[in-house]
């Protein structure tokens, strides 16, 4: 694999370990110091995993103070409000989502998002578990009572996420918005959100392009129409989710959060065989493993080599090469003639091994698409998260020494360049919100990791 030649990354799990606490709000943890005030789903889900080796308590009552805002449905909402934040510190606020307002289903207080994210959430619980093994009596005892509290909750979020999410009963997630992906403006979504008209919007003014240094790297103004008016379509269905599957106009099938809700069944898995669960639940979660796994398989082009969002409304798949393509890495269970050709695909030209990355760390979008741009959020640039997803999954496959070039890899980009949200692929210039608090968590599991 090109890049340079490897260094140590002296110094990063101290720094790592100071983004958390400075970005800590004792319940739970600011994604970045002021791009982002208030608490965001899958960020949690992140940090309570890499805070799991500073704090096994307190990583723990990171995913309950999130937990505690579940929907009725079992939802878990993508936004948490924080009560204490700045006014206009971040749009679109509590106020325009109006999510108690317009469904019953939706906690009255703190308020929250409409929407979702992907389900991290119950690998970073086995994680905490995992990391409590082997500690004093009391810890293991304060361990196994959050895992029992929390497997219930788990439970009905995947619950949800299997029946309201997917009606037809594929095995893959639907989303209703490029926000639910975490991946907001990839080239993804672009000929989905192309054919939808943007009608009449209430005024906004966006405060996300304060905290930037280059407008550029964020959403265009024209991207954020059109998910400011998915979201005024969403309220007009009161977030019902027979309604918007009827009438909504962003309906997909997302590849990357359907991989990693199957990554997080196996986990649930565990989880359930820890506590005792029954055995029809048991026998209910190996069956959405293999129904993800065989759904993901389906979506599988083998002429890019990757898998394929599918977009209900056109009928047709997403042919762009994206980070989320290796969705069936991640979900695991691979023949070797299938994990081979993603391997060939992540170490091609159009992703890690293209020889003008400054590390070779996957771009969100191949530098090889139309519509790629090396300093635009997630049409370009490389992000921290996306390779510990990967380097999790290859690890999960049987795949040691590929996993440890990409951790090695990953963690040189962060002593060179920090805590950044994300990083220009070919300068290596770190871009978006410093001391991001979901990357200091990502690199304190890498480095858990090599310790053993």
């Amino acid at each position: 694999m090109p890049g340079p030649a490897r260094g140590k990354p002296t110094g990063v799990k101290p720094q790592a370990a100071g983004v958390l606490r400075r970005n800590d709000l004792e319940s739970w943890t600011k994604p970045g110091p002021s791009l982002y005030p208030h608490q965001w789903s899958w960020d949690s889900a992140f940090i309570a995993l890499g805070l799991a080796h500073l704090d096994n308590r307190r990583a723990a009552r990171e995913l309950e103070t999130l937990f505690a805002s579940q929907w009725a449905t079992g939802k878990v909402p993508h936004i948490v409000f924080n009560p204490d934040a700045p006014p206009q510190s971040y749009f679109p606020d509590e106020e325009r989502w109006s999510s108690a307002a317009l469904s019953k289903d939706a906690p009255s207080s703190p308020h929250t998002s409409g929407l979702c994210q992907p389900p991290i959430h119950a690998i970073a619980v086995l994680r905490i578990w995992q990391t409590a093994r082997g500690k004093d009596e009391r810890r293991i005892e304060l361990a196994r009572s959050f895992l029992r509290d929390s497997y219930p909750r788990l439970l009905a979020w995947h619950l949800y996420l299997t029946t309201a999410r997917d009606p037809e009963g594929s095995g893959l997630v639907t989303v209703y918005h490029p926000w639910e992906s975490g991946t907001d403006n990839s080239p993804r979504w672009d000929a989905t959100l192309e054919g939808i008209e943007v009608g009449e919007l209430p005024p906004y003014t966006r405060h996300d392009l304060k905290h930037v240094s280059d407008p550029s790297h964020r959403p265009s103004d024209e991207e954020y129409d059109l998910y400011l008016w998915l979201l005024e379509l969403l309220k007009e269905a009161r977030y019902d989710e027979a309604t918007i599957y009827e009438s909504h106009p962003f309906l997909v099938k997302d590849v990357l959060f359907s991989a990693i809700l199957v990554a997080a069944n196996e986990a649930l898995l565990e989880i359930a065989e820890a506590v005792g669960a029954p055995d029809d639940e048991r026998t209910l979660i190996e069956g959405w493993v293999e129904r993800g796994r065989e759904s993901l398989d389906e979506r599988w082009d083998p002429e890019l080599r990757l898998c394929l969002d599918y977009d209900l409304r056109a009928g047709e798949s997403v042919r762009v090469r994206t980070v989320a393509g290796f969705a069936p890495l991640i979900a695991g269970g691979l023949g070797e003639e299938r994990l081979a050709d993603l391997l060939g695909t992540l170490d091609s030209l159009s992703f890690c091994g293209n020889p003008r990355l400054r590390w070779p760390v996957p771009p969100s979008t191949s530098p090889e698409e139309p519509g790629f741009h090396p300093r635009s959020y997630w049409r370009g640039p490389t992000w921290p998260v996306a390779n510990w997803l990967l380097w999790w999954a290859l690890v999960r496959v049987g795949k040691p020494e590929r996993a440890e070039g990409l951790r090695q890899a990953s963690l040189e980009q962060l002593a060179s360049g920090g805590f950044a949200e994300y990083f220009e692929p070919f300068t290596g210039e770190p871009l978006g919100s410093p001391d991001q608090s979901w990357t200091a968590a990502v690199a304190l599991d890498f480095l858990a990791a090599g310790s053993g």
